[in-house]
This record gives structure tokens, C-alpha cells and sequence, in this order.
């Protein structure tokens, strides 16, 4: 909802009950007024007004200003015909009164402060003409006025270039997801697959390593384009130059890669019973991934999260898996263990392997290997939850993801 919605509905009841006080004063001092006649038809014609441009103050689109030039026009005659019907000045308020200062505020909410001191000074002109004198209390009633109006305008403005930048940020950040989950989808597949292709090539060679160095190239590309899509500092990938040659073996997102040994996921959106918003149990996904040398510990409850959810954080295990495969060793053993806590559900992924080297996660990161920022912090960030590596080299790697359930 807009920001200024709440004061147009706050104008539309303050010219509502204006209108029935100027009704009601005019009531009260009827027997003062020497041309009651004058004073009561106009009245009418305000309160008609008044109920009937209703639609007319409930935004900024419907407020046009043939519409404000119409108000500020009624409000004016109000002010000048009061002497006419008030010939002694009995009756020291004007005939619409207070109303006047609706048609003010409703300058101020469409156009801004400078509007609003706009039609503050013709107002106050008017009241100067009616008393044909500057008395203190003309004086008093026109600055309360003004300064009432364009401070309601400035904090209009205010207002709308908060709301626009406000949108701007939510555009800039389902942008930069988009933009994320697509690098997260392009290292878990494309990039995968032409790193096989470049280290099966080399290895047949002939025309297969042909095949396999432009796949490198390709690669290279790719993993250049990814990199500077999201914002990873450093790196001559992203700058553009000549990215740096890739260990042969190495930590994480470091090696020559194969590619993903991972079962598929099914597609919760296909499950019966699984609808949008039913959740899932996501003992049975993370079993998937159990063989010889991964072994899975699970709750006997089921652990439910939202379809999403629960793909996301088997996505990320996944990944996480693939690391060990590739940086591990083919002998090397995981263990999965699946909490599931009052307010959050964690799942450890540990390894017996020889660790990650100190900094060679902020380097596979500068060199454009996103495996561990995307495919399993990205994937965590986005869900609202967190993703902690630990790793001593020589003594394996943890992997803690932590997913709230609400």
C-alpha cells in the first residue's frame, strides 16, 4: 500500500467533519447573520461538495487539479461572500470556517510543500480581504495554515521518494536472486559438464581434444560471465583478463572437476499430495544420497519444510557431497545428520578427507568457483538460514546448514 494512502483517507474525514462544524456554527449564530439566506445556501452548496467529491481525495490519481482549482475556488467565495451575510461581523468565523484548511492539505498531499504554500498564501490573501485589516489573529490563523500545509507536503515528498527508492531496492535485489539461482544452476550443470568435457577430450585426444579445449574456453568464458553477473570481487575473471590456471587437485571448487555424481531429485511439485503450500518431509531426499561411503543419520519423525525449502537444502547437501568427492578422494567417507530442532532443522555434512586449505575458499571464489557461495550459501541465504564450513586440515571438513521452519 502507498505510503500516503493514510492521508488521503485522513483528508477525506477532516473535510467531512469541517464541513458539519461550519454547518453547525452557522446554526448556532443564525439569528446574527443579517442575510441568513446568503449564508445557508452556500452552506448547502458545501456540504454537497464536500460529500460528493469524496472519490475525488482518495489518491493522488483521482485528485486532479481541475478539481483542487474547483475546491480552492468554493473555499475563496466562502471566504469573501462571509461579510455579506455577516454585515456587523458578529460571527467572527468566515462561513466555511475551518473547511478551508482541507482544501489547503489537499494541495499539499498531491503536488508537494511548494503547492501547498501556494494555495496557503491565496488563502490568506483572502482572509486579509475579508477583515480588511492585519489583525493578530488573521495573522495567527494564516501562518498556522502555511506552516501546517507545507510541512504535510514536505513530508509527502519525503514520503514518495522513500516509497521510490524503496522499489528500486526490491527490483535490485529480485534481480540480483534471479541472477544468483541461474549462476547456482549453471555451476551444478553447464560448468560441470564442460569441465568433463575439456579433461575427457585431453585425455582421448585427436579431435576430442579439439572438442576438449574449446569446451576449456567455454568454460572459462562462462565461469568469467557468472562471476562478474553477481558481483565477485577480484579476480582477473571478473576484470576480464586471462584467469588464472587451475590447480590440478586442490580444495574446495579447486581440482579438475568431474562431473556431478548426484542422484536426481524428484519434483516435489508432482508428488501427490504435495501441493504449493503442503509440506514435505525431507528425511527421504537426503536418503538419496546414502551408498557405501556416505552414511546418513535421521530423526525417526518425519522433518517437514515447504517444497522449496526442502529441495533447496537437498540441492546444497548435494553439492556439498560433490566437493568431497572431487577434493577428497574416491576412498573418502561422509556422514549426513539430520536434526530437527523447535525452531529450525540443521543438517551436518561431515568428511574424513585431508580439509580445505586456509584461504582457498576466498580464492576459488576470486577465480569464479562458486560452488560453495552459490550452490550451498546462496541456496541457505536464500531460505534465511545460514551455511558454516569448518575444516582442519588433515582432519576433514563440516559443513552445518541451518534452515529456520517459519
Amino acid at each position: 500500500m502507498s505510503v500516503e494512502q493514510p492521508l488521503w483517507r485522513a483528508l477525506a474525514g477532516y473535510r467531512v467533519l469541517t464541513a458539519a462544524y461550519a454547518v453547525g456554527v452557522f446554526g448556532y449564530h443564525a439569528d446574527a447573520y443579517d442575510r441568513d439566506v446568503l449564508g445557508a445556501a452556500y452552506l448547502a452548496v458545501l456540504a454537497v461538495w464536500t460529500l460528493a467529491t469524496l472519490p475525488r481525495v482518495s489518491s493522488a490519481a483521482r485528485c486532479t487539479p481541475r478539481f483542487l482549482a474547483a475546491d480552492l475556488t468554493l473555499a475563496l467565495t466562502g471566504i469573501l461572500i462571509s461579510p455579506l451575510a455577516d454585515t456587523a461581523s458578529v460571527v467572527r468565523p468566515t462561513l466555511p470556517s475551518i473547511w478551508v484548511a482541507g482544501a489547503v492539505l489537499a494541495f499539499a498531499i498531491k503536488g508537494g510543500w511548494r503547492w501547498a504554500a501556494a494555495a496557503s498564501l491565496v488563502i490568506g490573501a483572502a482572509n486579509l480581504v475579508e477583515r480588511g485589516a492585519l489583525s493578530r489573529d488573521t495573522v495567527h490563523n494564516i501562518l498556522l495554515v502555511t506552516v501546517a500545509s507545507i510541512g504535510i507536503g514536505y513530508v509527502v515528498e519525503v514520503a514518495r521518494s522513500s516509497e521510490r527508492a524503496l522499489a528500486e531496492a526490491l527490483r535490485i535485489e529480485a534481480a540480483t536472486r534471479e541472477r544468483e539461482r541461474l549462476a547456482r544452476d549453471i555451476h551444478d550443470s553447464v560448468l560441470q559438464v564442460l569441465a568433463m568435457v575439456q579433461r575427457r577430450g585431453s585425455a582421448l585426444g585427436g579431435e576430442a581434444a579439439e572438442l576438449g579445449r574449446m569446451a576449456g574456453e567455454q568454460e572459462v568464458a562462462l565461469r568469467a560471465l557468472v562471476s562478474s553477473g553477481i558481483g565477485v570481487r577480484g579476480g582477473a575473471a571478473a576484470a576480464g583478463a586471462e584467469p588464472p590456471a587451475r590447480p590440478a587437485r586442490g580444495g574446495a571448487d579447486g581440482g579438475a572437476p568431474g562431473p556431478p555424481d548426484l542422484p536426481d531429485l524428484p519434483d516435489l511439485s508432482d508428488q501427490a499430495g504435495a501441493d504449493a503450500g503442503a509440506p514435505v518431509d525431507l528425511r527421504p531426499l537426503l536418503a538419496l544420497h546414502a551408498d557405501g561411503r556416505v552414511t546418513v543419520s535421521e530423526p525417526g519423525a518425519p522433518v517437514p519444510l515447504p517444497p522449496g525449502a526442502a529441495r533447496s537444502v537437498a540441492q546444497a547437501v548435494g553439492a556439498a557431497l560433490d566437493n568431497v568427492r572431487r577434493h577428497a578422494g574416491a576412498s573418502a567417507r561422509a556422514w549426513i545428520l539430520l536434526e530437527d530442532e523447535p525452531d529450525a532443522v540443521l543438517v551436518t555434512v561431515r568428511d574424513d578427507g585431508p580439509g580445505i586449505p586456509a584461504g582457498r575458499l576466498e580464492a576459488a571464489e576470486a577465480e569464479g568457483r562458486l560452488g560453495v557461495s552459490l550452490s550451498i550459501r546462496g541456496r541457505l541465504r536464500e531460505l534465511g538460514g545460514s551455511a558454516e564450513i569448518v575444516s582442519i586440515p588433515g582432519q576433514g571438513t563440516e559443513v552445518e546448514l541451518k534452515v529456520p521452519k517459519r
